[in-house]
């Protein structure tokens, strides 16, 4: 038990919790995107199952961390091109293996690019004057699609949480374990206290959330490039989505203010 509360063991909880909750970011965008097209009664509860079911997903990921691992080994087929990216020292590759993690990536990629594509569409149809659809309002299904792009973004967040806590540095297995899971809970916590007023503001908002659409079409090519083994660095995706919204922000700022008449 003191193993737990050792100065590596803390920091790593604190670091590893920041990080989950940088993670998280592309959840609670569309999560407010897919709660927005609810019933506003309904979308409380929306969110509060959509992340509950995020943490019960990661959590069932933490414990079968051996399974998880093996996703990155398990080849399902091979693409007739060469990977982007090849070690020196060893012999060019013909092909790009395909794994099961990978499959997820470009799944989950393509899956977040046709539902930002198509919400697109029908906020521009909208700002046309466009006869609006009729919206989707089935609370099952808006949560089935939180969890079907929930499985994605938690396998970033599992193998995260496996890479920043070193088990080896550990006597027991549980100290790691409980790092992680606490880690989790804890951004999933800070995700649902602030998942209510950020949906609210996407949603009031049409040009920040065009905006917040745009940042999932972002977050889909990345998914796809990575799994066809293009690494694109997070840090660039996430100052650019910082970028962007401090603008946005100074827009929507400078838009408040009353005209002046110039003499």
């Amino acid at each position: 038990m003191d193993e737990l509360f050792t100065v590596n063991a803390l920091l790593a909880l604190a670091t590893l919790t920041v990080l989950e909750i940088v993670l998280g970011i592309d959840n609670i965008v569309f999560l407010a995107i897919l709660t927005g097209k609810l019933p506003e009664q309904q979308q409380p509860k929306a969110r509060t199952l959509g992340l509950m079911l995020a943490a019960a997903g990661r959590v069932a990921l933490l414990l079968a961390i051996s399974w998880v691992i093996t996703l990155d080994k398990t080849v399902i087929f091979e693409l007739p091109w060469p990977p982007p990216e090849t070690h020196a020292a060893a012999p060019p590759a013909t092909t790009t293996p395909i794994s099961l993690k990978d499959l997820v990536l470009l799944l989950g990629g393509v899956f977040l690019l046709a539902k930002a594509t198509w919400e697109i569409g029908r906020e521009l149809e909208h700002a046309h004057g466009a006869k609006p659809h009729k919206q989707l309002t089935a609370l099952a299904a808006v949560l089935a699609q939180i969890v079907v792009i929930d499985l994605v973004f938690s396998l970033d967040s599992v193998l995260t949480a496996v890479g920043m806590v070193n088990p080896d540095e550990y006597q027991t297995r549980w100290v790691p374990l409980s790092i992680m899971v606490t880690a989790v809970l804890a951004a999933i916590a800070v995700m649902l206290a602030f998942s209510s007023p950020i949906s609210r503001f996407v949603n009031q908002h049409p040009s920040v959330k065009m905006l917040a659409l745009a940042f999932l079409l972002l977050i889909g090519v990345v998914l796809v490039a990575e799994g066809l083994h293009t690494h694109i660095p997070r840090s660039y995706i996430y100052v650019s989505m910082g970028f962007s919204l401090l603008v946005e922000m100074l827009n929507l700022r400078a838009s408040r203010r009353p005209d002046q008449q110039v003499a």
